[in-house]
């Protein structure tokens, strides 16, 4: 790989500011930790949420002392809290004991699996086995007994997984079991999580990083065990306490899940109805304790839920996040780049079309995990068919190796290839794209933080400027919080097997916020104020896109939250495009200024609102965006949401008076916590189409069992025949090989 000069200079800065950053340690964070022993259980306890009841726990010491970070942060718990630890020789059990003086207000909103533990009483662990202070596994549940599990990759940075960055990956599902019940005296968890679904060292007995979290819904009430500064969360895993004597037996993992599905579809553009049957399996086996091979064949996602529609209403590519639970484990380790912005490897390229249709994908393997204890690998290999008119077939390799250094801090490389079955030749044997990157992160203190990536593409017929990069600067502290952003996409820059939104420019962003904790104004929990900036130019020198943004977010302690905003934005048109069809905007530069109000009533009421308006200029012309969402729900069971994206534009051309508006309707209900019916309507006013997604499902374990889904697309509107009708059962199962 041949960079070019100025990101051969970055490159070299990179390696610069590592040797600094690999001699900062986190001693005196860790130093001041609480520590819980674990013991061996004499007896297993029987799951059924009674910890007080049952003797196998009576032999521990629990962990105790919550420390709120709101309402009243630094403050004592207002509730007691127990949480004892012990082993067996297969699994890791946790008891709590979350005392409640008032056990008729405990606040209980969803039993779905993986569902928010936000807005309902809850308790969370955090587990890092590896004890590399950057990555670990959360276990949760809230009094109705739910499972919620997730991965954690440096230390939760970058959001949401699924944007294929570092972050929080929900969907990553383990076979764990949990039983709760609510009494008297509160409400008490027992957990019980297989060494299997863990990674760890390979000692025999090992000290772990552990954290709790406990919800108190109807105080708006957070509070951790290993105290944390009030901007922080449970990913903190630099920050958590610790675990000690844990005996570790060796375990041996091998999961086999195979799917059986049959189909039945019919209308569209399929002449007439169509029955298709289909098998598959996929493989897990744990080469080491910290190392895990994955494998699939004939790969099947049908039971996971369509894509939300979004209307496109600018020049830019739409991003829509992964879902499909294989991509998503380990997904974090695969991440290089900005999310949704520029991304080395989306998986989304894998098996799914340019418009949302999934492809068949014939099979493949992932080796992901740890060497060591601080050496990330991962690998990934898989192959998808052809379709004719469609996507060609396709080999896909990614190779990712990532050295995790004292202080939160990393240095790696990743290699992306994608090659063709020769449907897209520019000339033989040239149906093929690479991608190269290198990317490290520095943590400098307890609050500041670099990060910084380069990366270069190789696409026949592509050879101007093909490079990347993008540094970051990121100071957090408990009052102030700074953003500070660099990068450039060259025109030749081409990740086929990521994502770009856009290309050929120079970007720069910048952040400024203050967080304020009033004693007693209002019923104020904090107040943020907030200033940014960002702004994108073509290496020309032309703007293409500015905007200074001026917010306030007013929390009050009652859940409820108001954000005030002023914009002024910059948009500049190369050349024309049509932001509907038939509706052109022309080059030239559009400046104008936009007002802005959020409007959040408590989320754990049965019933909530948020309101998202904004009025303003837009391409030399008006818009008023409206975006009201209704949630409600009866007890744990039953859960609806209703919105609405409301896009109204009065814009200075031909066609330009339209609307472009979105309804999306979500219900659920829980039959228990493992036993759920879910439904997804959405109507797109501007294309007049109808989409309903049905899905019932029955898990045994993680994401397993069985799935009857039904979707349907009318292209016609309310009222017209439905264009295409599917409807798929699909039953997978989890054998456990070796146990």
């Amino acid at each position: 790989m041949a960079l070019l000069p100025n990101a051969v200079v970055f490159r070299s800065v990179l390696v610069g500011l590592l040797l600094i950053a690999s001699a900062a340690t986190n001693a005196q964070i860790l130093a001041d930790r609480p520590v819980v022993q674990a013991a061996k259980m004499t007896a297993n306890p029987v799951l059924d949420g009674r910890v007080l009841g049952d003797s196998a726990w009576t032999t521990l010491t629990p962990a105790s002392g919550f420390w709120q970070v709101q309402p009243d942060d630094r403050k004592p718990a207002t509730q007691k809290t127990e949480v004892y630890v012990g082993f067996s020789d297969d699994a890791l059990y946790i008891g709590v004991v979350a005392y409640d003086d008032d056990p008729g207000a405990i606040i209980v909103t969803d039993s779905r699996r993986d569902s928010s533990l936000s807005d309902t009483d809850s308790f969370q662990v955090v587990l890092d086995g590896l004890r590399d202070g950057q990555n670990g596994f959360v276990f949760g549940t809230n009094p109705a007994g739910i499972e919620y599990d997730g991965q954690v990759t440096r230390e939760g940075a970058g959001g949401v997984l699924g944007s294929g960055s570092g972050g929080f990956n929900l969907n990553w599902d383990a076979s764990w079991d949990v039983a709760t019940e609510i009494s008297e005296i509160g409400w008490t968890a027992e957990m019980r999580i297989p060494f299997r679904s863990l990674r760890y060292g390979r000692d025999e007995v090992q000290t772990w990083g552990i954290n709790f979290q406990r919800n108190i819904r109807r105080n708006n009430e957070i509070s951790y065990w290993a105290p944390l500064s009030r901007q922080r969360n449970l990913y903190r895993v630099s920050e958590a306490g610790s675990v000690t004597g844990i005996a570790l037996p060796a375990q041996r993992n091998l999961k086999l899940t195979p799917y059986v599905l049959g189909s039945n579809s019919s209308g569209g553009e399929l002449a007439a109805t169509e029955n298709e049957s289909e098998v598959g399996f996929d493989l897990k086996y744990s080469i080491t304790p910290s190392l895990t091979l994955d494998a699939t064949y004939n790969t099947d996602f049908a039971q996971v839920e369509t894509d939300e529609q979004q209307v496109n209403l600018d020049r830019f590519s739409l991003f829509f996040p992964e879902k499909r639970p294989f991509f998503l484990e380990n997904a974090g380790q695969f991440a290089v780049g900005d999310a949704e912005a520029v991304e080395m490897f989306f998986s989304r390229r894998i098996g799914i079309g340019d418009d949302g249709d999934q492809l068949p994908i014939d099979g493949g393997i992932r080796v992901s995990g740890k060497i060591g204890n601080s050496t990330n690998v991962g690998f990934l290999h898989m192959s998808s068919e052809a379709v004719a008119g469609i996507a060609p077939g396709n080999k896909f390799t990614v190779a990712r190796l990532n050295q995790e250094l004292p202080g939160r801090s990393a240095i790696g490389f990743i290699f992306v290839n994608r090659d063709g079955d020769g449907s897209r030749l520019v000339a033989p044997g040239m149906d093929e794209n690479q991608t190269y990157a290198i990317d490290g992160r520095w943590g400098i203190g307890e609050n500041l933080s670099l990060s910084a990536w380069a990366a270069q593409t190789s696409t026949p017929g592509l050879n101007g400027r093909d490079e990347a990069f993008g540094a970051k600067a990121i100071y957090d502290s408990a009052t102030w919080a700074y953003r500070f952003e660099y990068g450039q996409v060259g025109a030749d820059f081409n990740p086929e097997v990521g994502f770009l939104s856009r290309s050929d420019y120079r970007r720069a962003r910048a952040f400024l916020m203050r967080r304020v904790r009033p004693e007693d104004m209002w019923g104020l929990l904090e107040i943020r104020p907030h200033l940014s900036y960002a702004a994108f130019w073509n290496f020309d020198g032309f703007q293409e896109t500015g905007r200074l943004h001026n917010d306030i977010h007013w929390e009050f302690r009652n859940g409820y939250e108001i954000h005030t905003g002023v914009d002024l934005t910059r948009e500049g048109v190369t050349e024309a495009f049509d932001i509907v069809d038939g509706v052109t905007i022309q080059p030239g530069t559009y400046d104008h200024t936009e007002a802005s109000i959020v409007f959040h009533t408590n989320r754990a009421a049965p019933l909530s609102l948020t309101l998202r308006t904004t009025v303003g200029g837009r391409f030399g012309g008006d818009r008023i965006s409206l975006s009201p969402t209704l949630r409600y729900r009866i007890g744990e069971t039953f859960s609806s949401e209703l919105s609405y994206r409301y896009n109204d534009f009065d814009l200075p051309v031909p066609g330009g008076q339209f609307q472009a508006n979105l309804a999306r309707l979500r219900l659920s209900y829980s039959f228990t916590p493992k036993i759920l019916l879910q439904a997804l309507v959405q109507y797109n006013e501007l294309d007049d189409i109808l989409g309903t997604n049905l899905r019932f499902s029955w898990l045994q374990s993680a994401n397993a069992g069985l799935f009857l889904v039904y979707n349907e697309v009318d292209e016609r509107g309310i009222g017209g025949l439905p264009a295409g009708r599917e409807i798929i059962l699909k039953y997978s199962h989890i054998f456990d090989v070796f146990n």
